[in-house]
């Protein structure tokens, strides 16, 4: 499933001179948390979320004498400018229509962000939130129980391949519903996150580890 499968649109978008008043009464109007801001050539030149409105307030009255620093000017800016223009976040990280749910997951959790406009052409075409790959989750339909040695095996195999963040792949072997890990593997963090991605597969009888940890002296854990 990609990005273009689950995105909001139309996208309702903000222009950088419009108030800041105005770009609250739009959020709360439409019961949004955050609109792309687009200049008059149509390109994406930021986004304002109901936390960049906050700011505006937590900021408060700054004196005068006190901006000497670049970053007090910018506060400054941000406390008491009514252009949407000044309190934007800026640049905005984008995806492509293309990517799939996995990638922009991992960008929401990497970047600590809610949403990520989708483009496509240098145009918004749609934008894609956490309540977007929620309802993929929602949607999700209960995986069907493998039956047999050889299916378990390549159930766990195929789990394992997804999980490109591995540093290898541990050899599996299924005898009787257990399911049998081997060979060697970069630090007990993966073993953890190998068994967790194996103790999921749905028919499995157990697990026994036998893998080891490159370098180390001991042997594996049970």
């Amino acid at each position: 499933m990609k990005a273009q499968d689950i995105m909001s649109r139309p996208v309702m978008t903000l222009c950088p001179g419009h108030s800041i008043a105005h770009a609250a009464q739009t959020l709360i109007d439409n019961r949004i948390s955050a609109l792309p801001v687009m200049d008059d050539d149509a390109s994406l030149v930021g986004m304002v979320t109901e936390g960049d409105l906050i700011r505006h307030l937590e900021i408060g009255p700054r004196p005068l004498s006190d901006l000497t620093a670049p970053e007090a000017l910018n506060d400054f800016i941000k406390a008491y400018s009514w252009r949407v223009g000044d309190v934007m976040t800026a640049p905005v990280i984008t995806v492509d229509p293309e990517a799939t749910v996995e990638e922009v997951a991992a960008l929401l959790r990497t970047h600590k962000i809610k949403r990520v406009p989708v483009v496509s052409g240098g145009l918004v075409v749609g934008i894609v939130s956490r309540r977007d790959l929620l309802n993929v989750i929602a949607r999700l339909k209960p995986e069907a129980i493998a039956t047999g040695d050889d299916a378990l095996r390549l159930c766990v195999s195929a789990r394992l391949n997804e999980a490109f963040h591995l540093s290898s792949r541990p050899t599996v072997a299924v005898v009787n519903g257990v399911i049998h890990l081997g060979g060697t593997i970069r630090d007990e963090a993966e073993r953890r996150v190998i068994k967790v991605i194996v103790d999921g597969v749905p028919g499995a009888g157990g697990i026994e580890d036998r893998m080891e940890v490159a370098g180390a002296s001991a042997g594996p854990t049970a």
